[in-house]
C-alpha cells in the first residue's frame, strides 16, 4: 500500500529564492564569532575586576541573594542554578567548577567563596563533592568586590535574554587581578597570571598614586614577585621582571623541604609546600614510577601524613648511606617538586585583548576605582541633595505651621491646597508634597530641631563630596585611603619566598657546590644567609638587609660548618651549604633570600638565644665568652667534627651568656658593659684559654643587684665606639629612651675582676642601662622589627649624660672585628 504523502505543497506565489555563499567565507565570519564570544564572554577576565563573566555573575548573584559572610550556608546547587537561570545560559558543571575554586584557600590568595564541605584538594587529587552536598555564602572580602554597586558605580547590561540586568565590572575596592591571578585558554590566545601578595600589590598602587610617573623598578620594591597560596619557593626573579615589564616570563617553583630525623636511623625530607596547582599524590606517583623504574635511587618510602591541624606534610624517607641534599637534588629535577610557570598577563581592556605589565594593570585598575569612587560621590551627592531640599521645605513650612495648617483647611482639595502652597512659600512641587504627606506628629519642636541638625550635617556632607569630585588630588587622596583601609584589614604575610638562583635553596647538594670562601650573617631579625664572598660587611649595612641589620658574621667556605653560640653556653653546628646564598655581596639590597633560625637550629630552647656565630677552626685564637653575673671565659678552640652539639662553658645555676666573640689575634681587648652603667676594658691575655667544660673565671666585679647586659673584644688599633642607652624599668619593652655615643678610647683599660668606669650618666627618671654595645666603628642601631635608627651625635666625655633618642632602639650593632 503506498503511503500518502503530508507534505504541504507550496503557495502558487511562492518564488524560491536560494543565496549562493562561499563557504571559506561563511567558515571565517562564523569563526571569528565564536572566537570573539570565547575571548569576551567565557576565558579571559576583565582588568578592571580581575573576573571572567561566570566569576563576575556568581559573585553579584550571591550579593543580590543575600548570601553575606554574617549570614547562613546556603546549598550550592541553589547558587548554581540562580546564576544559570538569570545570567550565565550554560551548563551547572561549569559554574560550579568556577564556584568551587572561588572557595579554595590552595588555589586563590583572597578566597572569595566562604565554602562549608569538601570543595576539593591540592591538585585536585580528592575531587570536590557535588553541589548538592556542599554549601557556600560570600567571604569576608567579597562584600569588597561589590561594595557600593548599587549607588551607580558601574554600568549594567543585560543578561542573555534581556529580563535581567548585569553588571559589566564590579566596583572591586582591591586589584583583584593582581591578588588572585587567573589562567583560562581561549582562542589563539591564553591567560596565565599567578596570584600576589594583597598588601604589597596595594603597596604598589598607592605608590603609582602619589608618583604616577613612577617607574617598573620603583613598584618592584613593593611587589618583588608572586605570592602563591600555597607557599613555596620561587627560583630565579629574572623571568618576573621580564613578565612584570613585557608581560610574559617564566620562573620555576620549588617546594619547601627540611631534612629532619623521621625514625631513630633514618632521616628524610619532609615537604610543607609544594609548586602551585601540584598535589601529594602527584608526587608520590611520580616518585614510585621513577623508583620503580630504577631511574631515582636513595628513597626507602613515601608517606602522605597531610591533615587538617598540620596541613601538607609528605615524608621522603632516605636510605642509610644517601645523602639527603643529593636526593632532593634529583627530586627537583625529575619530579613535579619544581614546576615551571609561565606568565602571561593578558586581560580585556575595554573589550580589548591586551597584553599587560605590571604598571599597566596597576594604572587599569586604578583607573577604574577612580571612576567608581566618582560615580559613588555624584550618586551620595545627588541624594543628599534631593533630601536637604526636602528637609529645607519642611523647615519653612514649620517656621510658619500656622499659616500652613490654615492655607491646607481653606482648600477645596488636595491639589488646591499644593497650588496654594506652593505660591505662598515658594516651595518646589516635590517640596510641597513632602509637606502635605508629612504627619502632623512631625511637626514638633523636637522634631524641627532634628531637621535643623539634619541640614546643616548634609550641607557639610555635600560640601565634602563636592571638594572629591572637584579636586582630582583629594580624588586620588580618597581612593589611596581606601586602599590602605582594605590592605590592612586582609593583608597577610608573604607566603612564598624569593630566591636569586637556585644556589640560594635552603638544602643545597655539597658535591655540586664549590668549597669557595664566604661570609655567614646573621641579622638581628634571626635570618641566615651566605655571601658569594668572604669580605667582611659592615654589621647593620642597610645594603644588606632591608628593615634589618647584621649583628653577627664569621668567615667560612661553602662546605664548612660554623657555630652558633647560644646563651646557655651550647655551641651548635650549621652546616654552610644549607644555608640560602645572597648572589652579590654588595649589589643585592635585602636578606629577603635569607631563612629564619629555626630551619637549621630545631635544638633550640625557647629561651635560648643565639648570641653569635663562630668558626670552627681548630687554628685560631678561640671563643671569649662573658656572662651575665660577670664571669669571663677563652674557650680553646677543640670542636670534634663527630659532634653536631659542643658545650662551651660550664654555667652556674640562674646564669647566662650576654656576648661571645671569636678572636683573631688574642691582642683584642675584652669589655663588659653592666646595666648600672660600670664599663671594664682590659687585654684579652689576663685571661687564661680554658677546655670547653671550664666554668670560667671573674670577669668584672658587680654591685648589688647589678648584671652584665653587653659583652664584646674590641681591637685597640681600630677607630671603636661605646653605645649605651638608659632608660627606667617600665622601658625595657622598647620605648624611646636617651642614647650616648662615646669613644672607646676614653675608657682606661684595668684589671680582670675590677669595677670598671661608669659610661654614662643617668637622667632624672633614668635606672639602668638597658642597652649597650662596644665595637669597631661604625656603630648603628635598629628598632625591633630591624628598622634602622638614628643615633645622637659623638660624646667625648666619658660620664656624660645622654641624648633623647629620636625612636625607640632594641638592637645595636657595628662593624665586624
Amino acid at each position: 500500500m503506498a503511503r500518502r504523502s503530508t507534505k504541504t505543497p507550496p503557495p502558487e506565489d511562492f518564488e524560491e529564492k536560494i543565496l549562493d555563499i562561499d563557504v571559506v567565507d561563511e567558515m571565517q565570519g562564523s569563526f571569528l564569532e565564536y572566537a570573539y564570544s570565547v575571548i569576551y564572554s567565557r576565558a579571559l577576565p576583565d582588568a578592571r575586576d580581575g573576573m571572567k563573566p561566570v566569576h563576575r555573575r556568581i559573585v553579584y548573584q550571591m550579593n543580590e541573594m543575600g548570601l553575606r559572610p554574617d549570614r547562613g550556608y546556603v546549598k550550592c546547587a541553589r547558587v548554581v542554578g540562580e546564576v544559570m537561570g538569570k545570567l550565565h545560559p550554560h551548563g551547572d558543571a561549569s559554574i560550579y567548577d568556577a564556584l568551587v575554586r572561588m572557595a579554595q584557600p590552595f588555589s586563590m590568595r583572597l578566597p572569595l567563596v566562604d565554602g562549608h564541605g569538601n570543595f576539593g584538594s591540592l591538585g585536585n587529587d580528592d575531587p570536590p563533592a557535588a553541589m548538592r552536598y556542599t554549601e557556600c555564602r560570600m567571604a569576608d572580602a567579597t562584600s569588597l568586590m561589590t561594595e557600593s554597586i548599587d549607588e551607580d558605580t558601574v554600568d549594567f547590561a543585560p543578561n542573555y535574554d534581556g529580563q535581567e540586568r548585569e553588571p559589566v565590572a564590579l566596583p572591586a575596592a582591591y586589584p583583584n587581578l593582581l591578588v588572585n591571578g587567573a589562567s583560562g585558554i581561549a582562542v589563539g590566545m591564553a591567560t596565565n597570571m599567578p596570584p600576589h601578595n594583597l598588601g604589597e600589590v596595594v603597596a604598589a598602587a598607592r605608590h603609582l598614586i602619589r608618583h604616577p610617573n613612577a617607574d617598573l623598578e620603583a613598584l618592584m620594591r613593593f611587589v618583588p614577585g608572586p605570592d602563591l597560596p600555597t607557599g613555596g619557593r620561587i627560583v630565579g626573579l629574572s623571568g618576573i621582571k621580564d613578565a612584570y615589564e613585557s608581560g610574559r616570563g617564566t620562573f620555576k617553583i620549588r617546594a619547601t623541604v627540611s631534612v629532619e630525623d623521621v625514625t631513630a636511623r633514618r632521616k628524610g625530607l619532609v615537604v610543607t609546600e609544594l609548586p602551585f596547582t601540584v598535589g601529594p599524590e602527584k608526587v608520590i606517583a611520580k616518585i614510585k614510577d621513577l623508583v620503580g623504574s630504577k631511574k631515582l635511587q636513595g628513597i626507602a618510602d613515601v608517606k602522605d601524613l597531610t591533615d587538617r591541624a598540620h596541613g601538607l606534610r609528605l615524608v621522603i624517607e632516605i636510605k642509610n648511606g644517601f645523602h639527603p641534599e643529593a636526593v632532593l637534588e634529583q627530586l627537583y629535577k625529575l619530579t613535579p617538586m619544581e614546576e615551571s610557570f609561565g606568565i602571561n598577563n593578558v586581560a580585556l581592556v575595554d573589550g580589548q585583548p591586551l597584553t599587560l605589565g605590571l604598571k599597566e594593570l596597576l594604572e587599569v585598575y586604578l583607573d577604574h576605582r577612580f571612576e567608581v569612587v566618582r560615580r559613588r560621590s555624584e550618586f551620595r551627592r545627588g541624594k543628599r541633595r534631593d533630601r536637604l531640599h526636602l528637609v529645607e521645605g519642611l523647615l519653612v513650612a514649620l517656621v510658619d505651621i500656622d499659616e500652613v495648617i490654615a492655607l491646607i483647611r481653606e482648600s477645596e482639595n488636595s491639589a488646591q491646597a499644593k497650588e496654594r502652597l506652593m505660591e505662598r512659600f515658594s516651595l518646589s512641587e516635590v517640596q510641597t508634597q513632602y509637606i502635605l504627606d508629612t504627619p502632623l506628629r512631625r511637626l514638633t519642636k523636637f522634631d524641627r530641631l532634628e531637621l535643623e541638625s539634619e541640614r546643616d550635617r548634609l550641607t557639610a556632607e555635600i560640601e565634602e563630596l563636592t571638594k572629591i569630585l572637584e579636586s582630582d588630588a583629594e580624588l586620588r587622596k580618597l581612593v589611596s585611603t581606601e586602599l590602605a583601609a582594605v590592605a590592612k584589614k586582609f593583608g597577610t604575610d608573604r607566603r612564598t619566598v624569593l630566591l636569586e638562583s637556585a644556589g640560594a635553596s635552603v638544602a643545597a647538594v655539597p658535591l655540586e657546590v664549590a668549597d669557595d670562601p664566604c661570609r655567614v650573617l646573621l641579622s638581628s631579625t634571626g635570618l641566615l644567609a651566605r655571601t658569594v664572598t668572604a669580605e667582611p660587611l659592615p654589621e647593620g649595612d642597610g645594603r644588606r638587609a632591608r628593615h634589618d641589620v647584621i649583628v653577627s658574621q664569621v668567615t667560612a667556605t661553602a662546605r664548612a660548618d660554623v657555630g652558633a653560640v647560644t646563651s646557655t653556653g651550647r655551641l651548635l653546628r650549621i652546616p654552610v651549604i644549607d644555608l640560602p646564598q645572597l648572589p652579590d655581596t654588595h649589589a643585592a639590597p635585602t636578606l629577603a633570600g635569607g631563612a629564619p633560625l629555626p630551619e637549621f637550629l630545631s635544638a633550640l630552647e625557647p629561651d635560648e638565644k643565639v648570641v653569635c656565630l663562630t668558626s670552627l677552626d681548630e687554628a685560631s685564637m678561640g671563643l671569649a665568652l662573658g656572662t651575665e653575673q660577670g664571669v669571663v671565659k677563652r674557650v680553646v678552640p677543640d670542636y670534634p667534627a663527630n659532634k653536631e652539639e659542643l658545650e662551651v662553658i660550664t654555667l652556674k645555676e640562674g646564669d647566662r651568656i650576654v656576648g661571645a666573640v671569636e678572636l683573631r689575634t688574642g691582642e683584642e681587648d675584652l669589655v663588659f658593659i653592666t646595666d648600672d652603667a660600670q664599663l671594664l676594658r682590659y687585654p684579652a691575655g689576663q685571661v687564661r684559654p680554658q677546655g670547653r667544660p671550664a666554668g670560667g673565671m671573674a670577669g668584672i666585679k658587680l654591685s648589688d643587684g647589678a648584671k652584665v647586659i653587653h659583652f664584646s673584644a674590641v681591637d685597640p688599633a681600630r677607630d671603636a665606639l661605646v653605645l649605651t642607652v638608659a632608660g627606667a624599668h617600665d622601658t625595657l619593652d622598647g620605648s624611646v629612651r636617651s642614647g650616648k655615643l662615646t669613644p672607646f678610647d676614653q675608657f682606661p683599660r684595668k684589671g680582670r675582676a675590677t669595677g670598671g668606669v661608669r659610661c654614662q650618666r643617668f637622667l632624672k627618671g633614668e635606672e639602668l642601662l638597658t642597652l649597650a654595645w662596644a665595637g669597631n666603628a661604625p656603630a648603628r642601631a635598629a628598632a625591633a622589627d630591624g628598622t634602622p635608627a638614628d643615633l645622637p651625635a659623638v660624646d667625648p666625655r666619658r660620664d656624660g649624660s645622654g641624648a633623647v633618642l629620636p625612636a625607640a632602639v632594641a638592637v645595636l650593632a657595628g662593624a665586624a672585628l
